[in-house]
């Protein structure tokens, strides 16, 4: 891996404030921590303040994370000169307010998906967006599975004509953490805060990566959800939402509804013509975080499993057919995505190097004054994905047209 030394030829700093610490705060704060050490950077980021409500929660997360300051109001960071780029890692009904404020105070954003809890407010994200890109600011959604090398080599084959044109586009991603009927009413499963369950929070991960890895939009769904669990123990201490709390379910307590999906699938159409198949469950016993994909198109296929993510296997299927078939590729040459800056081939990676490559995208986009991907745009046009299913499941999965973004913000 090739270290960067500080020293006076190192590039400018750029300060980053982040608001939430939980679980998304941990892995960004990584993220952000070694960016500069891996990659040349035009900017190098400086952890300058990390925003949170509980005043020891939060100063325990700065000094386990390496953020120099704690505030417990995150207008407080967003006004300290100190901050140019803001990161929102908070439940989904505060993103919205906390971008729009940074953007309008001049602070570049980086916002965790889904982009927002509805298309309002997404849309009034993105306008936000398009209006500080004019003034040199810039706007990124954290879908974090895009920096895997082999997901961004993925998008590189067909971007290339490696599949011909796409016929079928599959993917599924299953969770287990719901399947006891006694974890408790954590934010993730109330709709003020989460806007959806698994739908927002698994499947806004594949409806982005059907259109990134496509490179074109789903035009339209057929969709069904379920609730399995419709009351669950309300909360006694804080928890982060993946995760019950030390002592929760020790003692008899009130139930409350679980007001979002558990689990979500739907079909799709992609503007081409091509089919698409979607699944995400966070009741899929067995299943921790299982991401599976495949694409096949008139010249190949290729298919990715996130529990083997150092590997792609591809298919050509204009090799003979006694000897064509999927064969393996293991993603960890200097010449595939992000692979230049770590380890000799055969060193795989891991989860966390895709929010190093996340804050490195952003950091260049920055540095260099280009438009990062993906944008609020494109977190407008999942959530018009996401609006479509919900609305089909409602209708009893009648197909459902997916609102394109409007021209003014693509």
């Amino acid at each position: 891996m090739q270290q960067r030394d500080s020293d006076a030829t190192a590039p400018p700093g750029i300060g980053v404030g982040m608001v939430g610490y939980a679980f998304m705060g941990a892995a960004h704060s990584q993220g952000w921590r070694n960016v500069s050490r891996v990659f040349d950077l035009p900017l190098r980021p400086v952890l300058a303040a990390i925003a949170g409500r509980d005043a020891g929660a939060v100063r325990d997360a700065a000094r386990r994370h390496g953020w120099a300051a704690a505030e417990t109001d995150w207008r407080a960071l967003i006004a300290r000169d100190d901050v140019q780029l803001v990161d929102i890692c908070t439940p989904g009904d505060s993103h919205a307010e906390i971008a729009i404020a940074a953007l309008e105070a001049g602070k570049h954003v980086l916002c965790e998906k889904p982009l927002a809890n509805s298309v309002a407010e997404a849309e009034a994200m993105a306008t936000a967006a398009e209006a500080a890109r004019a003034r040199g600011q810039v706007a990124m959604v954290g879908f974090n599975y895009r920096r895997v090398p082999a997901l961004s080599y993925a998008r590189r084959l067909i971007a290339e004509g490696r599949l011909g044109a796409l016929r079928h586009v599959r993917v599924s991603y299953l969770q287990d953490w719901l399947v006891d009927p006694d974890f408790p009413l954590t934010w993730r499963l109330e709709r003020e805060h989460a806007g959806s369950g698994a739908l927002g929070d698994l499947g806004a991960h594949i409806v982005d990566l059907a259109q990134y890895l496509a490179g074109e939009p789903v035009t339209g769904v057929s969709a069904q959800t379920e609730t399995f669990v419709r009351e669950r123990p309300r909360l006694t201490t804080a928890a982060a939402g993946l995760a019950a709390p030390s002592g929760q379910g020790a003692a008899v307590v009130p139930r409350g509804p679980v007001t979002v999906d558990d689990a979500v699938v739907f079909t799709g159409r992609l503007a081409s013509g091509a089919l698409a198949a979607f699944e995400a469950s966070r009741m899929a016993s067995g299943r921790k975080n299982q991401l599976r994909l495949e694409i096949n198109g008139e010249r190949g296929s290729l298919a990715f499993d996130l529990e083997r993510l150092n590997e792609l296997s591809f298919h050509d299927h204009g090799e003979p057919a006694a000897t064509a078939g999927f064969r393996r590729i293991l993603v960890t040459e200097a010449d595939h995505p992000y692979l230049e800056a770590w380890w000799p081939p055969g060193h795989t990676l891991g989860y966390e190097h895709t929010f190093t490559h996340q804050a490195r995208d952003l950091v260049v986009a920055i540095g260099t004054g280009t438009d990062p991907a993906p944008s609020f745009a494109d977190g407008l046009r999942v959530q018009r994905v996401l609006a479509a299913v919900e609305e089909s499941a409602r209708k009893n999965a009648v197909y459902t047209p997916v609102q394109e973004v409007p021209a003014e913000v693509r």
